[in-house]
């Protein structure tokens, strides 16, 4: 996830360590943030593997270095974002770090492969709450931060399905948000 970030945004150009920093952490958020012991051996890793280059910055100061992706970089993040592990379409976090950077792709089919993982993912029969063996649905589930969980994947589907331009299945647009009783109704 980390390595993918960094040549992700360097593939919008080059950067400053530390601006480079700055746009990992807003990416990841504070559920994984970045330190400075985990980027930095990452750069040196990618550097080493000839995926970036470091060359200092005379103008920010002693010290100070600009970070720009090679073509092997390029490459190595287009690969990453053809064919990501199964734990980056798993993994919230790690998906929408593909996610930030699946335009690079250039081929749309590649990109919408991608889309169509986490899609079949989402789609698989399974809920994060049972009735015994029976899953619940959003609107079976009274209260309100489980049902949000529900709700929000159900919107992620939403989306998915519509950046690949499919129609979402009718036990998904059939339901108000309103009545967590409500029973299913179909879409009209």
């Amino acid at each position: 996830m980390l390595e993918l970030a960094i040549l992700g945004f360097l593939a919008g150009g080059p950067l400053p360590g530390h601006e480079l920093r700055r746009r990992v952490s807003q990416l990841t958020g504070y559920t994984r943030p970045v330190s400075d012991g985990s980027l930095y051996p990452a750069i040196n890793r990618l550097t080493r593997a000839g995926l970036i280059e470091r060359r200092a910055d005379p103008a920010a100061g002693a010290a100070r270095y600009v970070l720009s992706l090679t073509a092997a970089g390029r490459a190595e993040m287009l690969q990453r974002l053809r064919k990501p592990a199964d734990h980056e379409i798993t993994d919230f976090t790690r998906f929408y770090v593909v996610l930030a950077f699946l335009s690079h792709l250039p081929d749309v089919a590649e990109r919408h492969a991608v889309l169509r993982r986490r899609l079949e993912l989402l789609e698989e029969p399974a809920s994060f709450f049972y009735d015994n063996e029976r899953p619940l649905r959003a609107e079976e589930i009274a209260d309100p931060y489980r049902r949000g969980m529900l709700l929000t994947a159900r919107a992620e589907r939403t989306w998915l399905r519509e950046a690949l331009g499919e129609k979402a299945p009718v036990f998904d647009t059939g339901y108000t948000d309103s009545d967590p009783h409500a029973s299913v109704a179909p879409a009209s």
